[in-house]
């Protein structure tokens, strides 16, 4: 019997709601894949409410679990590596250390490098160092980035108003002349009134993914975008074809949250839930 697609997912962890790895990892595994979760930090919840606790993972017991991942040979088995929030210098070193090494080890595998860096209103949220390690080390490795136009326009100091900015990011920015750049949530000047956008643009393709624009801005929404991209392209979709799927089903996850007046990410709506088990038996 043939294997599931295998993901190594290195971000945060919450003990209660949906960002990181606490998004991510069950839309994943719905869809059918096994997911090996990593975390670079645990807190108890988002720092939207009044008290947070935990921390990031010490260097030491961060280093411990990566040890433990290679001692099982998930590199080698991976098909694909997902990187999201870190939350210290030394925990973006030895990722960036980690994926160099896997990669040099299964070269099929596929990186999805998410800059979870920061976003228009909060602003950068991550020391600039960690943001640094991210565009000058864990960026040029990726064959599928993600970032925001915030963070797009962070790493590439390129403003984000049109696609010929997206276009000039692009070669700015440090990934190889193969990887695909998947910019999340653009507003760009043309852009459809009522819509945001993903755009894709690759070694020598683009394509634009409008989507209704919902007034609903709620934490972890990146992180299972991302997510859901995997799920895509790990059940076999083309990347467009995943990018869009992605699109409707954190919509559709978004719209339930509002619906029940929650202040993140709900992953308990039944069609969205289905949605993820279809994926998986396609």
């Amino acid at each position: 019997m043939k294997r599931p697609p295998f993901v190594i997912s290195i971000q945060s962890q919450v003990v209660f709601g949906h960002v990181g790895n606490s998004a991510a990892l069950f839309p994943m595994q719905a869809a059918g894949l096994e997911v090996a979760a990593i975390p670079t930090v645990v807190f108890s919840n988002t720092p939207d409410y009044p008290t947070l606790r935990g921390r990031a993972l010490p260097p030491e017991f961060f280093s411990d679990l990566l040890q433990g991942a290679r001692e099982r040979g998930l590199p080698e088995r991976a098909d694909y590596i997902l990187t999201g929030y870190i939350g210290s210098l030394d925990v973006a070193e030895m990722v960036a250390d980690f994926v160099a090494e896997a990669k040099a080890a299964n070269p099929s595998l596929r990186y999805i490098c998410d800059p979870v860096m920061g976003d228009t209103g909060p602003g950068l949220y991550v020391p600039e160092a960690i943001a640094g390690v991210m565009r000058d080390r864990l960026l040029p490795m990726a064959d599928i980035a993600t970032p925001n136009p915030f963070e797009l326009a962070w790493l590439t100091g390129q403003q984000i108003r049109t696609l010929a900015d997206l276009q000039a990011a692009r070669e700015a920015l440090h990934i190889a002349a193969e990887a695909h750049l998947v910019v999340t949530g653009c507003v760009l000047d043309d852009t459809g009134p009522g819509q945001l956008e993903t755009v894709l643009l690759g070694p020598e393709d683009l394509s634009r993914h409008p989507t209704e624009r919902l007034p609903i801005a709620l934490p972890g929404t990146g992180d299972l975008f991302a997510g859901l991209v995997v799920a895509g392209i790990g059940r076999g979709l083309a990347l467009p074809r995943a990018i869009e799927t992605a699109q409707t089903l954190t919509a559709r996850a978004l719209s339930h949250a509002e619906a029940l007046g929650a202040g993140e990410v709900v992953l308990s709506e039944p069609e969205f839930r289905r949605a993820l088990l279809s994926l998986g038996s396609g």
